[in-house]
């Protein structure tokens, strides 16, 4: 009997294949201790473990082809490094000696510690990366036990058309899916923003996560069905659904041909709206995609990856190199560096950050407030930024502005570096652009006061809606509340847009919202002009923006900001979006 269940969409697309289940790690971890004689062959023990874990992974990475997406490697890169790392191995060695604890125990205690650090914070892109840990450990686990793990091979002819099964996948995991003819995944566990998740985009393999105990629901090697747009899950599909499902499929597959078409396309709307589509970008892999899907520029790069798993905050030249990278790689597109935005809920382990963390962590010491309290954090990065506008077109962007003395301040920063280089010969663009973004609601209400002192806004719609409705998006007891559609988070977004077109002074959105195509003409029609979005999802939102007349849904949306009724409010974002 057809049956279904549901998680959460992480890659679009329709896929139907024969169930491959991935059984779990079948191993135990206790916590017994070793005998004094026995401490140096537990050591022994567990550097084998971690070192044929990192054959393992380098193995992998040897064998990606040349056409692969860059991310696949930057991400087992990424577990290669952790494996390597003395965090994860040289603390249980400490243990194993000190407190002769078994390899395996002292493994998890280990790891147990580094998750609880990722667990505390608020981010979900950060907090996600304790995927990663977990992922590594398991593979020295695995290592350790040399347990018979039922996980697919290489030669596995099964994988041919099949849909994955597992309570997890790690980032290597996705040459499995993309070398060998796997057409999805579901996992029980995972969000939209690991590792998998974001591979699996860039790769075009629909997925879903978060299907809590599906292998108890569906058998090895039957037909299953998961739609990649509704987080749907169809087990045992009868004809009538199969039907439905390989016509969507078709219908998918030809858009996707349509969309490819779009690349080197203008983004113009049908009544001849030119938009400025730009990407976000977190790793140095995302810097070609940016490019490959033709991006206008970078409207959006992440920095704080520059200051995790490390003690000392990284230098000024670190930095330079960084962004070096960035602007030569999408040579002559603009981009726009955001300036730290770590501490309080985005805890790391800088030494400069180690403070308590109050009873708000989201509303306390962070981004910008962190970089003008603690300059020997801040002024390396601004100095860095400041050198690479002279390599080409470069904005810098201020996260969490509360307060316009925040903005003055570090305007103030930029011109005393500039001034500085100026007097030393190092060359620097003197008209770089300084941006801020709109992320808190008194920010969007004094939108028109920033747009005065800054040159460019960014709306952060992640932050504003959490913040504007009062609610920890993390938290699953209440996120049912995280709603783009919320009137007066619609009003604080329009009152950004319409004090930017006053001022003269561009407004963009960078959140997450900017790349849901639910949404863009709902932004079309509250007036949007520059959107900054992830590159795999860069194409779908160009194509909805070419497919549509930009001055009809402004009207329709003027009179749903207008309307008090929540019926006839909910019957024009029927027609926005």
């Amino acid at each position: 009997m057809t049956f279904s269940l549901h998680g959460v969409a992480v890659s679009r697309g329709v896929a139907i294949g024969n169930a491959y289940v991935i059984a779990h790690d079948e191993f135990e971890v206790r916590d017994h201790l070793v005998e004094a004689y026995e401490i140096e062959s537990e050591v022994a023990r567990l550097r084998a473990a971690i070192e044929a874990a990192a054959v393992h992974l380098r193995s992998m990475h040897d064998k990606i082809p040349a056409h692969t997406p860059a991310d696949v490697a930057a991400f087992i890169d990424t577990h290669l490094l952790m494996v390597s790392d003395a965090t994860l191995s040289e603390e249980p060695i400490r243990l194993i000696r000190e407190r002769r604890y078994n390899a395996a125990w002292a493994l998890k205690c280990q790891h147990d510690a580094i998750v609880a650090a990722f667990e505390q914070m608020d981010d979900p892109y950060l907090r996600t990366r304790r995927d990663d840990i977990d992922h590594v450990v398991n593979r020295i686990l695995r290592n350790l036990f040399s347990a018979g793990i039922s996980k697919p091979t290489a030669d596995d002819t099964r994988l041919q058309g099949a849909i994955l099964l597992a309570d997890d996948l790690a980032p290597a995991d996705a040459l499995l899916m993309q070398h060998h003819g796997v057409v999805g995944f579901v996992t029980e566990f995972g969000g939209p923003t690991s590792h998998t998740s974001i591979l699996a985009r860039s790769l075009g393999i629909p997925g879903i996560v978060g299907v809590r105990h599906v292998r108890r629901f569906v058998r090895d090697g039957e037909t299953l069905i998961i739609d990649g747009n509704e987080g749907v899950v169809i087990g045992e599909p009868d004809q009538r659904v199969l039907t439905h499902y390989q016509r969507r499929r078709s219908e998918r597959l030809k858009h996707s041909v349509a969309l490819n078409k779009l690349k080197r396309a203008s983004c113009v709307t049908r009544d001849g709206v030119a938009l400025d589509l730009q990407a976000n970008v977190e790793l140095p892999s995302d810097f070609e995609a940016a490019r490959e899907v033709g991006a206008s520029g970078v409207g959006l790069y992440r920095t704080e990856f520059l200051y995790m798993n490390r003690i000392d905050p990284p230098t000024e030249e670190e930095h330079f190199e960084t962004y070096r990278q960035l602007v030569q790689t999408v040579s002559g597109l603009p981009v726009t560096i955001r300036t730290l935005d770590i501490g309080g809920d985005k805890q790391v382990e800088l030494a400069l950050t180690a403070r308590p963390k109050g009873a708000n962590p989201a509303l306390g010491l962070r981004a910008v407030r962190l970089g003008l309290k603690e300059m020997t954090l801040f002024m390396p990065q601004i100095r860095a930024i400041v050198r690479a506008s002279a390599l080409g077109p470069v904005r810098m962007m201020i996260p969490m502005l509360s307060q316009l003395d925040e903005a003055r301040q570090v305007i103030e920063l930029v011109r005393n570096v500039q001034a500085e280089f100026g007097a030393d010969g190092v060359p620097f663009d003197p008209q770089m652009p300084v941006g801020g973004m709109i992320e808190v609601p008194a920010a969007a209400a004094y939108a028109d006061g920033f747009a005065h002192v800054l040159d460019f806004l960014s709306i952060g719609t992640n932050d504003l809606i959490q913040y504007a409705i009062a609610i920890d998006r993390a938290n699953e007891e209440v996120n049912y509340l995280y709603d783009p559609l919320n009137p007066g988070l619609l009003r604080l977004i329009s009152m950004t847009i319409k004090a930017g077109a006053r001022v003269k002074v561009p407004v963009a959105m960078c959140g997450e919202m900017a790349g849901d195509t639910r949404y863009t003409r709902l932004l079309l029609g509250l007036g949007l002009q520059s959107f900054s979005v992830h590159p795999s999802v860069l194409l779908e939102v160009k194509g909805v923006i070419n497919d549509a007349y930009s001055k009809p849904l402004k009207s329709l949306a003027e009179r749903a900001l207008k309307t008090t009724d929540p019926e006839r409010f909910k019957s024009l974002l029927v027609e926005l979006t």
